[in-house]
């Protein structure tokens, strides 16, 4: 019998291998990944999944409940005052009652922070039911902190209705890496510039700075100019502050510049007694009783807003692809201990809950936190592992602006990157095509100088050899710290 012939091997088809490698190479890259290279799915439950989920009584405020955490804070904050006038003097040397004045400062900081919480429910009618208590309530508890309650309600309100939208979202709207370019080189500094990427902020002395002034000046700062905030077609002056009534403001409208009016006038009493307890009981004392606890709340209210928002795990929309439910759950919660819990109204640890469903009251909150968790699953953003000024000290170095994903460009789903070429984080798009990478012209250099002088010789040296000879001559008598 013959024997049977072996079919002929096939020559392996490479061009069907080559284009399978790279249409699964091209689904990879089609993956929006995080900062951390996880992968980010889009939401896909609905709003009224979320409602459905929520037990009815939890939408429900209680007049009594919510009045009666006001008296509480009061007591709170007279019984401080009290207590530190009375006993603080009495303290037998300087540095004994120095301690004590820095306890007192930062807990009635703490005090005066969760009033501020009280009035952001009156915000969103989560303090009752009846509107006008709402009003006056958060009219008279801002309007102690300097607060123009309805400037703020009305912007803030933007702010829930198009959360994580990069076109209309009202406060923390994350840079391109176009405009932080901007920022720091000038106007001129195009988006594949990579050189002098870490002259401009990666230094720890840097982030200290920035990290200062972004709290304790962030918040007055967006009240009067609107910081952090969308750029209304550069607008400027007072049309974007959030004490101008004026018809041309871009934030209000002709119908709310009334109540705009009424909260300057709330804010100028509370100046007006200010400046009568300093001539009553002494300019220092009112600096240290109500001033530095008000600087405190500066500092919180931006830490918990910076934190709730920016995280490396966290995407931002255009307005094409934002949907309410994807731009709701574009936050975090996190853990505070009892501060959060008791003192801040637990606003830290159930944050997305209060952006699905703004008007829930805060002490039905985490009931509610347990029940949406079920529904959204693995989009339920939460870190309660890492402490909290641990968090923001890393995502004040790490999330500094935000694109899409290599591969998906046009996708509007924006997530955090850097320049820095940290070990363990995505890195951003190569935009150079293998081109020398363009370098900063010497006005560029010159604003950043002040802060490139902060850091240390060696990776200033490091970043001066990386340059053309040429570019080295202009830079050295701009920026002496280049020089080898």
């Amino acid at each position: 019998m013959k024997k049977k012939q072996k079919p002929p091997k096939m020559a392996p088809n490479t061009r069907a291998s080559t284009s399978k490698i790279e249409e699964s190479s091209s689904a990879k890259q089609a993956q929006h990944i995080d900062l951390n290279g996880n992968v980010f799915e889009l939401p896909n439950y609905t709003m009224k999944e979320i409602h459905d989920a929520i037990p009815a009584h939890c939408f429900k405020p209680s007049i009594i409940r919510s009045m009666a955490y006001v008296v509480r804070d009061y007591f709170y904050l007279s019984t401080l005052i009290y207590l530190a006038v009375t006993y603080i003097p009495l303290l037998p040397n300087i540095y004994l009652r120095f301690a004590a004045w820095v306890a007192y400062t930062t807990v009635q900081g703490f005090v005066f922070t969760g009033i501020w919480i009280l009035a952001h429910e009156c915000g969103h009618g989560a303090f009752s039911k009846n509107k006008q208590l709402n009003w006056t309530m958060g009219l008279i508890m801002h309007s102690f902190l300097l607060v123009p309650f309805h400037s703020w309600r009305l912007s803030h309100s933007q702010h829930h209705k198009s959360t994580g939208n990069m076109d209309k979202d009202t406060a923390f709207v994350p840079h391109t890496r176009d405009s932080w370019l901007k920022r720091n080189f000038g106007e001129k500094a195009k988006a594949n510039m990579v050189e002098f990427a870490e002259l401009a902020e990666d230094s720890p002395i840097a982030t200290l700075w920035h990290a200062f002034i972004h709290q304790f000046f962030g918040w007055p700062g967006y009240l009067l100019a609107n910081l952090t905030g969308q750029e209304y077609d550069g607008a400027s002056g007072m049309r974007i502050s959030h004490f101008y009534f004026g018809e041309d403001s871009v934030f209000f409208k002709k119908s709310e510049l009334h109540l705009i009016a009424l909260s300057d006038v709330g804010v100028a009493v509370m100046i007006a007694a200010l400046i009568w307890a300093g001539q009553v009981f002494g300019s220092w004392n009112v600096i240290v009783l109500w001033g530095v606890p008000w600087l405190w709340v500066n500092n919180w209210i931006v830490a918990i807003t910076f934190l709730q928002h920016t995280d490396a795990s966290m995407p931002h929309y255009n307005n094409s692809t934002w949907t309410f439910a994807r731009g709701a759950t574009a936050t975090i919660d996190r853990d505070l201990g009892f501060i959060d819990t008791h003192l801040f109204h637990d606003i830290i640890g159930t944050h997305v809950c209060h952006h699905l469903v703004s008007t829930i009251p805060f002490y039905h909150a985490g009931e509610a936190s347990e029940h949406i968790r079920r529904v959204m699953g693995q989009h339920y953003k939460a870190d309660v592992k890492t402490p909290f000024w641990t968090a923001f000290w890393r995502n004040q170095r790490t999330c500094k602006f935000v694109e899409e994903s290599e591969g998906c460009e046009g996708s509007g789903v924006f997530m955090f990157r850097n320049l820095y070429k940290r070990g363990g984080e995505t890195q951003p798009k190569d935009l150079t095509d293998g081109k020398a990478v363009e370098k900063p012209t010497v006005s560029n250099i010159v604003q950043v100088g002040a802060m490139a002088t902060a850091m240390s010789t060696t990776r200033n040296l490091n970043a001066g050899r990386r340059l053309s000879h040429s570019a080295q001559l202009r830079a050295n008598a701009a920026l002496p710290l280049l020089a080898e």
